[in-house]
């Protein structure tokens, strides 16, 4: 028996499971050390239930998902919004070099995932989902993707899979960082060359802005035009056979819009870098990804699970050696390329987060490493997205 709950009962349980995984998070160090996202604990448990439910009395929830799309394409358009070029040029040549680096490993990884389902028998489309969509892209890339597997290919439990690959890397990608910095510092002989105090992420510039009811309007009026103009991209690029999922149209009418018309007319309140745009930003990504993950039916992932396990055991093996072998020799061999391979560990096997914890990690018992603390985060906030998007329609296309 399926009892399936309305819209507005499902956002209600979006919103409960957001306060459990902050309540958990805060309580549970593990998960605040592996830095496991609140709505992914909450979701997740919730789902377990389910799946027992399922298991024990033939019966479970479903919920209304229509509007959750909605919340990732605002997610997504915020985040274009909040790039300016100016500040992703800042990283230099580590950064270009950084970025070739992970595009080239966004291939490795999906040919990995496919040698894996041919070994095993599966489609290749089962490892791409497996490979840079669920690792490299996280939960909401994978979210994002998975109804285009679910209708293109057939693949039914395609959000059960990829969400699963998803959070097993956001552990696994924690786990790796701090050693492989470590073997890297100790082999090598590394020492931290700066004399700056330990710094995490991107330097913001501070703001008077408090959250008001016009900063509120401003910011969705300006959101509501980028999401129109993402539309309208995403449909000159279908008409040019060119199919891209909505959000990644709409992060580049982002980009474009905000590094366009402040320039072009400097008296527009412009919701850059405003507490506003980073709450709009912050609530609907959490209730995206609490709705995408309390959702999962994890009863059909039971057929895939020694697949699954060797496949995320390729994928730790594979991304081990890249990072040791070709991430470290290629930025330089030098303390700051150590500190930004554990940051290259976290990336491709979990999240932005996960690269900044590790990183984070090594610089506060080995030292301070500013290079690495730019250049990770605009590889991971900014390109990954983008590049991620090409690469798998590439890909898909090949095995198509």
């Amino acid at each position: 028996m399926v009892y399936t709950l309305d819209p507005r009962q499902t956002i209600i349980v979006a919103i409960l499971v957001l306060f459990l995984g902050k309540y958990l998070s805060q309580k549970v160090t593990l998960l605040r050390e592996y830095n496991i996202p609140e709505p992914v604990i909450g979701g997740v448990l919730i789902s377990l239930l389910i799946t027992v439910s399922f298991f024990l009395f033939d019966s479970y929830v479903a919920f209304s998902l229509e509007g959750r799309d909605t919340f990732l394409i605002i997610f997504f358009t915020s985040i274009g919004l909040s790039s300016r070029l100016v500040t992703l040029l800042a990283g230099g040549r580590p950064l270009m070099i950084m970025l070739g680096l992970a595009v080239a490993f966004l291939f490795l990884q999906n040919f990995t995932g496919m040698l894996v389902t041919w070994v095993t028998g599966l489609s290749p489309q089962i490892g791409i989902l497996g490979g840079s969509i669920s690792l490299s892209g996280g939960h909401g890339t994978t979210a994002a993707w998975a109804p285009t597997f679910i209708e293109r290919y057939g693949i039914t439990n395609a959000m059960e899979l990829g969400m699963a690959t998803a959070t097993f890397g956001l552990v696994l990608g924690g786990v790796l960082g701090g050693p492989i910095a470590r073997h890297l510092i100790s082999k090598h002989e590394l020492e931290s060359s700066s004399k700056e105090h330990i710094t995490v992420g991107i330097p913001q510039q501070p703001s008077d802005e408090s959250i008001t009811v016009n900063s509120v309007l401003n910011a969705l009026l300006i959101l509501c035009i980028a999401i129109g103009l993402g539309i309208h991209i995403n449909l000159l690029l279908t008409y040019a056979g060119f199919k891209l999922p909505m959000f990644v149209t709409c992060l580049f009418a982002g980009i474009i819009l905000t590094n366009t018309i402040p320039l072009l007319f400097k008296k527009i309140r412009w919701p850059t870098g405003t507490p506003t745009l980073a709450l709009i930003s912050d609530l609907c990504l959490g209730l995206f990804l609490s709705m995408s993950m309390m959702s999962l039916q994890l009863w059909k992932l039971i057929d895939l699970a020694g697949p699954f396990v060797l496949l995320l055991v390729c994928q730790v093996i594979m991304i081990t050696l890249f990072v040791i072998f070709v991430v470290f020799r290629l930025l330089g061999k030098n303390y700051d390329a150590a500190v930004m391979s554990a940051g290259f560990a976290g990336l491709g096997l979990g999240a932005t987060p996960t690269a900044i914890a590790n990183m984070t990690a090594v610089a506060e018992k080995y030292g301070a490493s500013p290079q690495a603390f730019l250049v990770i985060p605009l590889v991971g906030a900014f390109f990954i997205d983008i590049a991620n998007a090409v690469v798998v329609k590439l890909i898909l296309a090949m095995v198509s």
